[in-house]
């Protein structure tokens, strides 16, 4: 199984190989669609696609006592908001049967 990351680059250039549309246009709409799936999580919304998964913004509690890794400095974190996703059952389905390399493996 390649490691490979796939960029918004990539994606527009799918797109754009299988659909002949225009670069520029194909290129748009991905932005226009990641814009809009960042606003509707910004005012709160879940955004349910089928097939795929769910986007939702979920709380997380703050806490009284952490640590900046970095310099070891301690601080307080106020409780806010993360975007999470869960996989839908189609996606969980596709991925079930990827074959484990030894790169890709968890240490037990």
């Amino acid at each position: 199984m390649s490691a490979k990351k796939v960029t918004k680059y990539d994606l527009v250039e799918s797109v754009y190989q299988k659909t002949q549309c225009e670069k520029k246009i194909v290129q748009d709409v991905v932005e226009q669609l990641l814009d809009e799936l960042k606003n509707a999580l910004k005012e709160g919304n879940t955004i349910e696609l089928r097939g795929f998964g769910t986007f939702e913004p979920r709380l997380r509690k703050g806490r009284s006592k952490a640590r900046n890794p970095k310099t070891g400095e301690q601080l307080t974190v106020a409780p806010h908001f993360v975007a999470a996703f869960r996989a839908g059952q189609e996606l969980k389905k596709s991925l079930w049967d990827l074959p484990v390399s030894e790169t890709s493996a968890v240490a037990e």
